[in-house]
C-alpha cells in the first residue's frame, strides 16, 4: 500500500486542474494542509519531444511531496517511456494517468475520459505505464464514473486498473458528459471502493469539512480528492482538518488574511520566473483572482477590477480600496457604474 494510506491515514488530494494547481498554488495548498499533491496533466508527447512548456509543468518543489506527475495520452509504449523520463529529471512519488479529463482537445485525441469508452485501450495504456515503470514508482490514474448516464462503468474500470497494476484510483463523481454540473454522484464512488483491494480516493462536491467527515463516514473511500473548492478557498484543507479533529468549524478566514494570500500568491508566480514579464503573469492570474473574489464582499467590483489588472501595484491598490472600506464607501452600483 502507498504510504501515505498506512497507519489509517485518511489523505486530502489536491486534484490536478489545468491552468490552476501549478507549482506555486500546490506549495500555497501544502502549506494549508493539503497531503498529496498531483500536478497538471501533462502531454506524454510532449514530454517525448522535451518541450521546455511541457516540461515546466512537471516541477515541484521536495516540500510539496508526497507528489505525482499527471500524464494524458493514448499510447501505452509512449506514454510509458514519457514517465521514465519524467521519473529520470524529478523522481516523483507516483505517475498518475489521466483518464478522465473532459476537455475537448484532450478527448478529441483519445485521452482523458475518452478512453471511459475504450476500456481495451484504457487497459492497455494503464498496463503499459505499469510495467514500463516497474518498481521505480506507483502508477496511479484518475477516471470520472463513466462516459455518460448510459455507461456508467467505473465499478469495472477500476477493476481492469487493479489488474494492471495501478495502486490508487480517484474517482470523480460526473460523468465526461455532465463536466462540471450537477450533483457528484458518491453512491457510484462507493460501490468503485468496495470492489477493488486498492485505496480509492473520492471526488466532487466538498466543500468543507464536514463533507469529508460525511463521505469518510458512509463510503469506503480511503482518501478525499479537493479541487475547484480549495481554487477560491485553499484553507479548506486546514479546515477539513481541525473539522475532523475536533468537530467544530474553524473561524472564518479575515478578509485581511485572504488579501495577503492573494497578494503572496502573485509575487510568488511572477518570482518563478514561468511567465516573460509581470504583464504576462498578471494576465495568466485573472482567473485565479476571479476564484478568488467568491469569497470576498463586493465580488462584482473586484472581478471588474481583476478583469483589467496589470500589475502588482494594481492588485495592491485594489487590496487597499477594499480593506479600507473605500470600495463599499462608493457603494455597489456606483462603483460598477464607473468602471463599465
Amino acid at each position: 500500500m502507498l504510504p501515505w494510506f498506512q497507519n489509517n491515514q485518511f489523505p486530502l488530494y489536491l486534484a490536478p486542474m489545468a491552468g490552476v494547481t501549478d507549482l506555486v498554488f500546490r506549495r500555497i495548498c501544502k502549506e494549508l494542509g493539503a497531503d498529496v499533491m498531483v500536478t497538471e496533466f501533462v502531454s506524454a508527447e510532449g514530454i517525448m519531444q522535451a518541450d521546455e512548456r511541457t516540461r515546466i509543468y512537471t516541477e515541484f518543489d521536495d516540500e510539496q511531496r508526497p507528489v505525482g506527475v499527471q500524464l494524458f495520452g493514448a499510447d501505452g509504449p509512449r506514454m510509458a517511456e514519457a514517465a521514465k523520463k519524467i521519473i529520470d529529471w524529478k523522481q516523483p512519488d507516483f505517475i498518475d494517468i489521466n483518464f478522465g479529463c473532459p476537455v475537448k482537445k484532450v478527448v478529441s485525441k483519445n485521452g482523458g475520459s475518452s478512453l471511459l469508452k475504450d476500456c481495451p485501450i484504457l487497459a492497455q495504456v494503464a498496463a503499459s505505464i505499469a510495467k514500463g515503470v516497474g518498481d521505480q514508482v506507483p502508477v496511479t490514474a484518475k477516471i470520472r464514473i463513466g462516459w455518460d448516464q448510459k455507461l456508467i462503468n467505473a465499478p469495472e474500470v477500476c477493476h481492469i486498473l487493479e489488474d494492471c497494476g495501478i495502486q490508487a484510483i480517484a474517482v470523480h463523481g460526473r460523468t465526461r458528459a455532465q463536466g462540471y454540473s450537477g450533483e457528484a454522484d458518491w453512491n457510484v464512488i462507493d460501490q468503485c471502493s468496495r470492489s477493488v483491494s486498492i485505496p480509492v480516493i473520492g471526488n466532487g462536491d466538498i466543500t468543507s469539512g464536514a463533507e469529508v467527515e460525511l463521505r469518510r463516514n458512509t463510503t469506503s473511500v480511503s482518501g478525499i480528492m479537493i479541487g475547484r473548492a480549495a481554487m477560491q478557498y485553499p484553507w479548506i484543507f486546514r479546515d477539513a482538518k481541525e473539522y475532523l479533529l475536533t468537530g467544530k468549524h474553524p473561524e472564518p478566514v479575515s478578509g485581511r488574511e485572504r488579501w495577503d494570500l492573494i497578494l503572496r500568491h502573485t509575487r510568488l508566480l511572477i518570482e518563478w520566473g514561468k511567465f516573460p514579464t509581470e504583464r504576462h503573469a498578471m494576465q495568466a492570474l485573472r482567473s485565479r483572482l476571479m476564484a478568488y473574489s467568491k469569497g470576498l464582499r463586493h465580488g462584482k467590483i473586484l472581478r471588474l477590477r481583476f478583469s483589467t489588472v496589470n500589475s502588482v501595484s494594481e492588485l495592491e491598490d485594489i487590496a487597499a480600496d477594499y480593506l479600507s472600506g473605500a470600495l463599499e464607501a462608493t457603494g455597489t452600483e456606483a462603483a460598477l457604474s464607473a468602471l463599465q
